[in-house]
């Protein structure tokens, strides 16, 4: 599909697309369309926010948020929810007040591709009527180059646990992600105080995902700057400390994931399963097209090599039934080339199909949303039907 075939495609609609499958593309202001993330709201509808603008870095760059109503088959317009002229505000998470049912808006703030300089941003949303808006931000007690991506998780004890990343450089560097380590920032006052627990032996682990097992225990999938293999951690005590992570079966490309526990006990894992090794493909770096130079240096001595433009796709469907060790059944969802040497949404050479966010419906079904070519936020539906064909 070319630019303006997706820009065709982009009305909301959700159409049949197959056995046990629906799908559509939601209506955007903006060319760019990036890391979407999915949530369930009180009243039953489901919201979609991700960020979008000309470019990723660029200070154009806001969040826009979409719901689509209980038994709608159309999606919303799209509200823009958030306005910093200077920053470009990144990675949308959305989270229910559990004490006062009150939906709000995490995301990140850099300037340019400096994600070393990073802050983490709060706001309050109000939602309905198929529009949103947001209130005031306020910028969270984390250290500069926190970075947000996954759904936050209450504790058992009712405390909010934040999954994060943060951006690291040797003295004097600019941010590669070759210093990124995973950590949780734990608030026991509903967000008015942070405090921080890294997780061990994590350099290259991002995109921390939450993914309660029962008793205690709690699994985190993690994307990996290495690009070789997703990687997961434990804990026992209900999320207070963390084993260092370890490589699954599933490949990866230094590109995001997402992992949900099923109703029925599995953990659902939706991924791009390629990485380094099986691919030559490659950039200087995520922000190389914006133009302000960094050090020189692609890989500040300390850290891991980051490895950038290994192919985003397929993007696939993977099940677990030992709690995310590993994931013996999967099964594509959308296939393509995955290119993506460019981030630039117009010239049709980004072809990547990538950054999931997924939730289960009362019903069984799956709801997954991503990036469709930097063009576009594909939603699809699979039903219980697709999912136990795999």
């Amino acid at each position: 599909m070319t630019p303006e075939d997706i820009a065709a495609r982009m009305t909301g609609r959700i159409e049949a697309a197959g056995p046990g499958r629906a799908e559509a593309f939601l209506a955007s202001p903006v060319a760019h369309n990036h890391a979407a993330f999915l949530t369930w709201l009180p009243d039953g509808a489901l919201a979609c926010a991700w960020f979008g603008g000309t470019l990723e870095g660029r200070s154009d760059i806001f969040i826009h948020l979409a719901t689509l109503a209980p038994g709608a088959d159309a999606w919303s317009a799209a509200s823009r929810v958030s306005d910093d002229p200077d920053r470009s505000e990144q990675n949308p998470v959305i989270f229910t007040d559990p004490e006062t049912g009150a939906p709000g808006l995490f995301h990140t703030a850099q300037p340019g591709g400096r994600q070393e300089e990073c802050v983490v941003r709060f706001r309050p949303l109000e939602i309905g009527q198929g529009a949103a808006r947001s209130g005031k931000s306020r910028t969270l007690d984390l250290p500069k180059g926190s970075f947000v991506r996954a759904a936050l998780t209450p504790r058992d004890d009712g405390a909010w646990m934040l999954p994060l990343f943060l951006c690291r450089t040797s003295p004097g560097a600019r941010w590669t992600g070759s210093h990124d380590v995973a950590a949780v920032a734990t608030s026991t006052d509903r967000g008015a105080s942070w405090d921080l627990v890294e997780v061990p032996g994590s350099t290259g682990c991002v995109h921390m995902t939450l993914v309660p097992l029962g008793q205690g225990r709690i699994a985190a999938f993690f994307r990996r700057r290495q690009a070789d293999f997703v990687y997961r951690s434990e804990s026992a005590d209900g999320g207070r400390s963390w084993s260092v992570p370890e490589a699954t079966d599933v490949p990866n490309n230094n590109s995001s994931i997402v992992a949900v526990a099923l109703a029925d006990g599995r953990v659902a894992l939706l991924c791009n399963p390629v990485n380094a090794a099986q691919s030559d493909a490659r950039r200087e770096s995520l922000y190389d097209e914006l133009g302000e130079g960094d050090d020189g240096r692609a890989d500040p001595a300390g850290g891991v090599p980051a490895i950038w433009g290994v192919p985003r796709a397929p993007l696939t469907l993977c099940l677990s039934e030992d709690g995310g060790r590993s994931f013996p059944r999967r099964r594509v969802v959308e296939d393509g080339p995955g290119t993506c040497l460019s981030n630039n949404a117009l010239d049709g050479k980004n072809q990547e199909l990538s950054y999931p966010a997924m939730v289960e419906a009362p019903d069984g079904a799956l709801h997954l949303a991503f990036t469709f070519h930097r063009r576009a936020i594909k939603h699809v539906v699979l039903d219980r039907s697709w999912i136990d064909a795999i």
